[in-house]
């Protein structure tokens, strides 16, 4: 049997995280159905992955670049294939990859798109539990949260 041709698409997003009085608390967009997520999308013509990560997370927060500060050595993937739905009721097969970066906001109110129902800040065991259907989601918070902390960290500058 022969294998599916796989689409490749690709997204990119920001795991965004403040500082709060609770601690750390990183930024989690609600969709519906129970789904939690970072802002990220699919990437257009043209971008760069930062450039769709910052374009993504002003789209979907309305957090601009200058309310972020981008580490450039943080840089993580999620790579998975799934199906997408397609008209006629079949399913196109999907290598979907996702580059997520990692930045700080001092902002703690978010503007939300039509497609967010809502938002929250999540300390990193609230977090890991709202990413939870997603173990790799849930590895990348983890790696994000270690980098913070200063594990594995070197010097740090931003990207823009």
């Amino acid at each position: 049997m022969q294998e599916p041709k796989y689409t490749k698409v690709i997204s990119a997003g920001i795991i965004v995280y403040r500082w709060t009085k609770k601690g750390l608390a990183f930024l989690l967009l609600y969709r519906d159905k129970g789904v939690w997520d970072f802002p990220r999308g699919r990437m257009e013509s043209g971008e760069r992955s930062w450039q769709t990560a910052l374009r993504e997370v002003e789209e979907e927060t309305g957090l601009k670049s200058e309310d972020l500060k981008i580490y450039d050595n943080f840089k993580v993937f999620e790579k998975f294939p799934y199906r997408r739905r397609i008209e006629g009721g079949s399913a196109e097969p999907i290598f979907k990859i996702v580059i997520f970066y990692l930045a700080e906001t001092r902002q703690s109110q978010i503007v939300l798109s039509e497609e967010h129902e809502g938002y929250g800040w999540f300390v990193i065991n609230q977090a890991q539990k709202m990413l939870s259907r997603y173990k790799n989601r849930v590895r990348i918070l983890r790696q994000a949260y270690n980098f913070i902390k200063g594990k594995n960290r070197k010097k740090e500058s931003p990207v823009l």
